[in-house]
């Protein structure tokens, strides 16, 4: 069954979101050498819990996130 486009909108807000806090996160952590600053980069997180396995997969099919495996998510080429 077709979501609405509101969940849609929604839902890739709410990923973003998560994305975007998970790599300030990952920005924000000690351990990184005086000599390099390379920072990690984050580029696929799992879901963010709220919504179904559904809402992902069309999510997906639409080409605004991309599965990339394990049940891990990266944002697709549409934005």
């Amino acid at each position: 069954m077709p979501h609405t486009e509101e969940e849609l909108k929604k839902a890739m807000k709410t990923f973003r979101k998560r994305l975007n806090m998970a790599q300030l996160e990952e920005d924000s952590r000690l351990g990184y050498g005086p000599i390099g600053s390379a920072k990690g980069k984050i580029f696929a997180i799992q879901p963010p819990s709220g919504f179904g396995r559904e809402i992902w997969a069309e999510l997906d099919t639409l080409g605004y996130i991309k599965n990339d495996g394990n049940g891990f998510y990266t944002l697709g080429d549409k934005k």
